[in-house]
């Protein structure tokens, strides 16, 4: 039985044989009813895929502590940068703006941050954690730490750390393109 895979970014188009394709060739022997319309693979999608994949591990630990994804990306992201002004936490944790004031409203209402308005400029909000998300973290990093353990001896602490330095670079590389004419406008 020739067993054949769905191309993720394209759904009902048939690849080659499982374990078969590599990079961005197209699949050899395509039909001529071959709908591709791409040369290159949905990177967005995989990106995703990927980050599902490793936040399925980690959700179970939230999820037993009643912390959602959003509410852990801002205390980590706290955690690690120290109090931030709204706008810097929607820029680091890729959270929208709307989005972000409800999630805020709910920390607030739970006591995990706290937000008070700047002295030099009543319009702008500071945003830091509380004795409470500290001691959510503290709780919750033995955990943490044991699951980013059980990947890396999974796929191996070489493969991290050219992982962790690939996505640095694509990062900084990504946030140096220059915008296009039409995007732009």
């Amino acid at each position: 039985m020739d067993v054949r895979r769905t191309h993720v970014g394209n759904p009902g188009i048939a690849d080659a044989p499982l374990g078969k394709r590599r990079g961005n060739r197209p699949p050899t022997g395509a039909a001529p009813t071959d709908r591709r319309h791409f040369a290159h693979r949905n990177l967005p999608l995989l990106l995703l895929q990927a980050r599902e994949g490793v936040i399925a591990h980690f959700r179970p630990i939230l999820n037993a502590h009643s912390v959602t994804e959003q509410q852990w990306r801002i205390v980590r992201a706290l955690l690690e940068a120290g109090p931030m002004e709204p706008r810097q936490i929607v820029e680091l944790c890729r959270i929208t703006s709307p989005s972000l004031a409800g999630v805020l409203a709910r920390m607030d209402e739970t006591g995990l941050v706290t937000r008070e308005r700047m002295a030099e400029d009543q319009r702008r909000v500071m945003v830091r954690l509380t004795a409470r998300s500290h001691a959510l973290a503290t709780a919750m990093q033995p955990q943490i730490e044991a699951v980013y353990a059980r990947i890396e001896a999974h796929i191996g602490s070489d493969f991290i750390d050219r992982f962790y330095t690939t996505l640095d670079e694509l990062i900084a590389m990504l946030g140096d393109v220059p915008p296009d004419a039409d995007e732009a406008a």
